[in-house]
């Protein structure tokens, strides 16, 4: 599976490299703290799948990246996307290192 760190996160924002993320956590956990990306849990991503991009890299995320993990191999399997990116430690992993104010619950 392809992977982004979140340092390399932070260079694709800085350098406006055109990409998409999405946020596969549940609303709650989204308003706790979020990356300004699409919300599509978990449970709803084969039924919201047209609102993820194929002409663009995609950087999917949870909070430390199991939940993204399996929504990449989902989504590979089932709709052949090619452009998918696990973003390593999640969120966590992007308040720890990136930003520290992010409320990770």
């Amino acid at each position: 599976m392809k992977e982004k760190t979140v340092s390399e996160l932070r260079e694709w924002k800085e350098n406006g490299t055109p990409f998409q993320i999405i946020d596969v956590r549940e609303p709650h956990e989204y308003d706790i703290c979020n990356l300004e990306g699409e919300l599509i849990p978990l449970g709803n991503l084969l039924a919201e799948v047209d609102k993820i991009r194929k002409d663009i890299p995609v950087i999917v995320h949870c909070r430390s990246g199991a939940r993204s993990s399996a929504a990449i191999n989902e989504l590979e399997k089932r709709f052949n996307f090619e452009n998918l990116y696990n973003l390593k430690g999640g969120i966590i992993a992007y308040a720890k290192e990136i930003d520290p104010s992010l409320e990770t619950y």
